[in-house]
C-alpha cells in the first residue's frame, strides 16, 4: 500500500507501532476528546486509514485495513449506550485467499438502504482489489463481492479510497493503480448495478498525455460528487514541478451527452516555495458556493504543507488560495487528510506529525478582521491514538469523529470522537 511516497505493508503496522509509540508519550487532559474504541486486543482489526461514518442512531462504521480473524482486515460497527460506553461489533473478516478482498483502505460509505459499500485494495480473483458490498439480513451481515479488477484489460486495480453513490445506485471512485498497461497511473471507474450483476466502466484514465503525465498520476483519494453529476479529485502525483514526478494534480470529470466523460485539470502544484506539493489521500470538500478546499503534506512557504481553496473564475479557470501554512513544528504539519467545514466556516483536519510526534487535530477560523486563526484542538500522544488518516466525519450535532492508523491502548488505532 502506498501512502505518499512511503509503502506500508500489511505486515509491516507492528514496526511502525513500536516507533510510534516510541515518540508518542503521556496522556491528554482534553475532556472533549474521547476515544471509543481501542483496536488490537483481539480479531477486531488493525491499522485504520479511511474516514468512518455516522449513520442517524449514531452507529459508527469504518474499516481496518488488517488484522481481523483471517488478517485481511475487518468492516465494523461501534454502538454507542446510554452510559457513554461503545460496543464494538466485526461485521466481516475478510479472507483474500477464497476470492474475497483484502486490505480495505478505504473507509465505508452508507445507502439510503443500509447496505454498506466500499474498496479493497488486493485480493479478489485476480488479485488486484475488489468492490463489495455488505446487506443486513436476519441472519446478519452478508458480504458479496461486487467487482474484482482484473476483470477488464485497463481497467484499473489496487483502490486504496472510498466510493461515493448517486442517486441511482451508481457507484464511482479510484484506482491508484492500472489503466493503461505501459503507465499503469490509475482510473477513476463506474459500477453500474444490472439484471446480471454489476458492470464497470473506465471513465477515465491518468497520463494518457504520456508527456510529463500533465493530468495526473496515483488517484489515491477519492472522488466527491456535486449537484450536476460531475467528480471532483486529486493526483498525489503528476501535472508540473517536482522533478519527473509532478507535484500533483485537482481535477474534475464532466459527463457528455454521448456517454463520455471529459477531465479537465483545475490546478497544477508546483514546488514553487509557495503551492503546495502532494495532495495526499483526503477527498476534496465542496462548500455551498462550489468552491474546492484540500491539503498537501508537503509544499508551502515553510514546507509543512497547506490548505488551499479553489473559486471558479468567469473564464472557466480556477484560482488556488492558500488559506494557512504548515510549519514543521508542535503545532501540526503534513497533513494527509483533506478537511470539513462547519456551518460558520470553520474548517477541521488532521495532521500526520507535530504535537509529540503523533499529530494533531486542528481549526482553522472563518474570516475575523481580515485572518483566520489556527487552533490546536487536541494533541495525539501514543495511549489514545497516533496518525490520524481519514477525513474528520460530523454527526448531526456537529461532534466529529476520526481515526488513527497507530496507537490506542494496545497499538493498532482507535476511533475517536471529538467535540470541537
Amino acid at each position: 500500500m502506498y501512502r505518499g511516497s512511503e509503502k506500508v505493508g500489511l505486515g509491516g503496522v507492528l514496526v511502525v507501532v513500536a516507533v510510534a509509540m516510541t515518540l508518542c508519550t503521556g496522556v491528554h487532559g482534553e475532556t472533549h476528546y474521547k476515544v471509543l474504541h481501542s483496536f488490537g486486543s483481539g480479531n477486531d482489526g488493525a491499522g485504520l486509514w479511511g474516514s468512518v461514518i455516522v449513520d442517524k442512531r449514531g452507529h459508527v462504521y469504518g474499516t481496518t485495513s488488517g488484522g481481523g480473524k483471517y488478517n485481511g482486515g475487518t468492516v465494523f460497527k461501534l454502538k454507542p449506550h446510554p452510559d457513554g460506553s461503545w460496543t464494538e461489533a466485526v461485521l466481516h473478516n475478510f479472507y483474500a485467499t477464497r476470492d474475497d478482498g483484502a486490505g480495505p483502505f478505504g473507509g465505508p460509505i452508507l445507502s439510503p438502504s443500509g447496505n454498506l459499500y466500499g474498496t479493497t485494495e488486493v485480493g479478489g480473483k485476480y488479485h488486484y482489489g475488489t468492490v463489495f458490498e455488505l446487506i443486513h439480513t436476519p441472519s446478519g451481515w452478508e458480504e458479496s463481492v461486487l467487482y474484482s479488477f482484473g476483470t477488464q484489460s485497463e481497467d484499473g486495480g489496487e483502490p486504496v479510497s472510498g466510493l461515493v453513490m448517486d442517486s441511482a445506485g451508481n457507484l464511482y471512485g479510484t484506482a491508484q493503480a492500472g489503466g493503461e498497461p505501459d503507465h499503469n497511473d490509475g482510473t477513476v471507474f463506474k459500477l453500474t448495478p444490472g439484471p446480471d450483476g454489476w458492470n464497470e466502466t473506465v471513465l477515465y484514465t491518468f497520463c494518457l498525455s504520456h508527456d510529463g503525465c500533465s493530468d495526473g498520476v496515483r488517484p489515491y483519494a477519492g472522488v466527491i460528487m456535486d449537484a450536476s453529476g460531475n467528480l471532483y479529485g486529486t493526483t498525489q502525483y503528476g501535472g508540473t514541478g517536482c522533478g519527473s514526478d509532478g507535484c500533483g494534480t485537482v481535477y474534475r470529470l464532466r459527463p457528455l451527452p454521448d456517454g463520455t466523460w471529459e477531465e479537465t485539470v483545475l490546478h497544477r502544484f508546483n514546488n514553487d516555495g509557495k503551492d503546495g506539493v502532494g495532495p495526499g489521500w483526503g477527498s476534496l470538500f465542496m462548500d455551498g458556493s462550489g468552491r474546492l478546499y484540500g491539503t498537501t503534506n508537503a509544499g508551502g512557504s515553510v514546507v509543512g504543507g497547506i490548505i488551499y481553496k479553489l473559486t471558479s473564475q468567469p473564464d472557466g479557470s480556477w484560482k488556488e488560495s492558500i488559506l494557512h501554512n504548515f510549519k514543521r513544528d508542535a503545532k501540526g504539519y503534513s497533513p494527509n487528510t483533506g478537511v470539513v467545514m462547519d456551518q460558520a466556516g470553520n474548517i477541521y483536519g488532521t495532521t500526520d506529525y507535530g504535537g509529540d510526534g503523533c499529530g494533531v487535530i486542528y481549526r482553522l477560523s472563518t474570516v475575523v478582521q481580515g485572518k483566520r486563526t489556527y487552533t490546536v484542538l487536541h494533541t495525539f500522544r501514543g495511549p489514545e491514538g497516533c496518525l490520524p488518516e481519514g477525513n474528520l466525519v460530523p454527526d448531526e450535532k456537529g461532534n466529529l469523529y476520526g481515526v488513527t492508523a497507530l496507537g490506542g491502548a494496545y497499538g493498532p488505532g482507535v476511533v475517536f470522537k471529538i467535540v470541537p
